[in-house]
């Protein structure tokens, strides 16, 4: 089967690079016209123009005007929008005596209320066309939380609960809504960690230290993420809703 979006309109957050960008570049090669999505202007210019035919569109998320900001720029330059995927977020995590208030907030608002309201903003069109995919990005520490996970575990295994709820609402609508739960992958996240690490390792060795104690043997690719959402999306996962995967090469105790 191929996997084609054609004549489909979808709008990714955190789009600027990472999982987002590898998503957007992936869709619009199915035929999909995207609306890129992130804080930075000027990487997200740069990321557009390695997506054919994608927006990019410059907005706040975690406030509820960046989220109106963002969806009415997406509708109104794609006619629409038939995809959401909920991809933006940080790793805020430490030990729980230390996260204040504000740490929890900010992880909420990105995470968790950035998703509802972008879902929220999408779902009466979803609703008049019968047709909708929602894809909520998280991690496998939504299923599988460990000390020091805090805040980012919290609000992934809320937005894992939201993912549910969702998609029990929308399956007699034709809206599928799902979640992919990110393990160790090859992105501008670990790009951060790498240039943080004291050890001096080139960024090709210390991957290769880092996913040695995954079941595969090795740290995912982004574009491996992008195939799975791409799949969620397409056709293919038509009868698919109310899920949460792991893309992790093994890695969560948690199936």
């Amino acid at each position: 089967m191929q996997l084609s979006l054609e004549g489909r309109r979808a709008l990714i957050t955190g789009g600027s690079r990472g999982l987002g960008l590898a998503m957007g570049r992936l869709f619009a090669g199915a035929g999909a016209r995207v609306a890129l999505v992130a804080r930075g202007e000027a990487d997200l210019r740069a990321a557009a123009e390695t997506v054919p035919g994608s927006v990019p569109v410059a907005a706040d998320i975690a406030t509820a005007e960046g989220c109106e900001t963002a969806f009415a720029a997406a509708a109104d330059a794609l006619g629409g929008v038939d995809i959401l995927v909920n991809n933006a977020g940080t790793s805020t995590r430490g030990p729980f005596t230390r996260m204040t208030d504000a740490d929890w907030q900010g992880d909420l608002d990105l995470k968790l209320f950035a998703a509802i309201r972008l879902t929220r903003l999408a779902w009466p069109g979803m609703v008049e066309r019968r047709f909708g995919r929602v894809v909520n990005v998280l991690n496998i520490g939504a299923k599988a939380p460990q000390a020091g996970g805090a805040p980012t575990a919290v609000s992934r295994a809320a937005g894992m609960a939201l993912t549910k709820v969702l998609a029990g609402e929308g399956a007699s609508l034709g809206i599928n809504v799902n979640a992919l739960l990110v393990g160790r992958i090859d992105s501008d996240q670990w790009v951060r960690r790498h240039a943080a690490d004291p050890k001096g390792q080139s960024y090709e060795a210390w991957l290769a230290e880092s996913g040695k104690s995954i079941p595969m043997g090795r740290m995912g690719k982004a574009e491996e993420f992008a195939a799975m959402a791409l799949t969620l999306v397409s056709q293919a996962g038509d009868y698919v809703t109310g899920t949460a995967i792991n893309v992790d090469g093994g890695l969560s105790p948690v199936v």
